[in-house]
Order: C-alpha cells, then structure tokens, then sequence
C-alpha cells in the first residue's frame, strides 16, 4: 500500500490536488480500458488465427517447406490452445500502442507542460521501437535462430522434429522478448531526461551496463541457451551504445534550451 501510495502521489497536480480514493479510481479506470482493449484485441487476432499460423510458419517454410507437415499436435486440445496463444501475443503487439497512450493519460497531472508536448512523440516512439524490434527478431534473427537449431540437432544426428505448441511458444515469445528489448533506448534518454543520470555517468558505467544488459538477456530470452542469449544481448548493448549519443544530443539541447530560456516550469 505504501508503494501504491508513492505511485499516486507522482501524477499528483499541485495545483489541483486530489483526494487518494480520486487516484484510486483513475488507475482503476486505467486498469479497466487496459483489459478491455487487449481483450478485444486478441478476440480480433484469434478470428484470424489461420492467417497468424501462417504467417508465424514462413520463418520455418524458408528454412524448409516441408518441415511444415512434421509439426507435430500431440495434445488433444492444441488447435485452441496454441491459437489463444498465438492471438494473446499478437493482441498485445495491436494493443500496445493504446495501451501506452492510456497510461500516459494516467500519469498526465504529474507532468509540466513541457512534457506533456512530448507525451504523444514519446508513445509513438516507443510503440515504433516496439514494433522495430519484433519486426527485427521475425525478419533478420528469427530465421538464422530457427536455422542453428535444426543444423545444430542434424549434427548430434538426431531428426529435429517440433512439436507444434514448442514452435509457436518460441516463435511468439522470441518475437516478443525483441520488441521489449528494443525498448532500452527509450528507458535511457527518459532517465537522462529526468536527470536521474548524466550522459559522462552512462559513458563510465559501460562495463556495469553491459552486465546488467546481458542480465536482463538472461531473463526474457525465450530458451536458455547460449545462441539466443548472445542474438538478444548483442542489439541491446548496440542500442546502449546509440542510447549515449543520442542522450548526449538530448543533454546538449536541454542545456542550451536552460541558457535561452531558464528552467522549465
């Protein structure tokens, strides 16, 4: 409770306060439009499971057209299963924009004008990053990842055949773990631009940053091996090190907009 309180209390309007019930409400309205978008969202999706299956299958088809007909349903209720699956995950990729503009309305007392002119480029942004990094994983890494594995099982002389709730679970959580890690650039200019951090600060903290980034590979890397690791870890230090330019011009420019026209209100 006292962490939620600390949560309220940031998108708090000091010219207006609210009473903490008032907060209370509007997360839960939040909360409320959040469900019911992703809700219709993957009711959407899952109309159309057959054209997601397929279009989730061609990373597999390039690699071989007939490794389709040896995915394998061993469960007697996979067609449902693994289409919920599918358009829960295809759902959240639709929904993610409304998603980010919903929660950006939550925390809008918090901000000052300023930053509120920058509310609406900042979702889009980290909506386009989002979908950058899906688009990443489904078209460049996706195939070479699907194509180590199916060598790599031919070598220990064994006959790579999937079964098709492994496909789709890797396919879709592989896509989605790139689109979230594709979100690391937008999560470093928001601290350097809330001065919680400099950019001198993130040039030092390199080898403390690349641990952290292999860390969080580790975690929402869909398998543990090593290849997929390292195809996750890889972007994301690329995209640090990108991160600390484009911080560095950010930092450049709030300084001169300081010089010109004082603090922000």
């Amino acid at each position: 409770m006292k962490f939620l309180r600390k949560l309220l209390e940031f998108r708090e309007n000091q010219d207006q306060p609210k009473p903490f019930l008032d907060h209370l409400e509007d997360l839960r309205r939040m909360l409320i439009k959040m469900a019911v978008v992703l809700v219709l969202m993957v009711l959407l999706c899952f109309a159309f499971r057959t054209g997601l299956a397929n279009l989730l299958q061609r990373p597999l088809m390039a690699l071989d057209s007939a490794r389709i007909a040896h995915l394998q349903s061993l469960g007697v209720a996979d067609s449902m299963t693994v289409s919920f699956q599918m358009s829960f995950y295809a759902g959240l990729v639709l929904a993610f924009p409304l998603l980010i503009l919903f929660l950006g309305e939550f925390i809008v007392p918090a901000l000052t004008p300023r930053e509120k002119r920058l509310l609406f480029p900042a979702g889009a942004f980290c909506t386009l990053l989002f979908l950058t990094g899906a688009a990443f994983a489904y078209f460049v890494v996706l195939p070479d990842a699907l194509a180590f594995f199916f060598r790599d099982a031919r070598s220990m002389n064994w006959q790579p055949t999937w079964t098709v709730r492994e496909y789709y679970t890797f396919v879709t959580q592989f896509i989605i773990a790139f689109g979230l890690a594709f979100e690391l650039p937008l999560a470093v200019l928001l601290i350097v631009k809330l001065g919680w951090v400099s950019v001198a600060f993130l040039r030092k903290t390199r080898a403390f940053a690349l641990i952290v980034i292999l860390v969080l590979a580790a975690i929402i890397a869909p398998t543990p091996d090593l290849f997929t690791f390292f195809l996750m870890a890889g972007p994301m230090y690329a995209l640090y090190e990108i991160c600390i330019w484009i911080a560095a011009f950010v930092e450049r420019k709030s300084t001169k907009d300081v010089s010109r026209h004082g603090p922000p209100p």
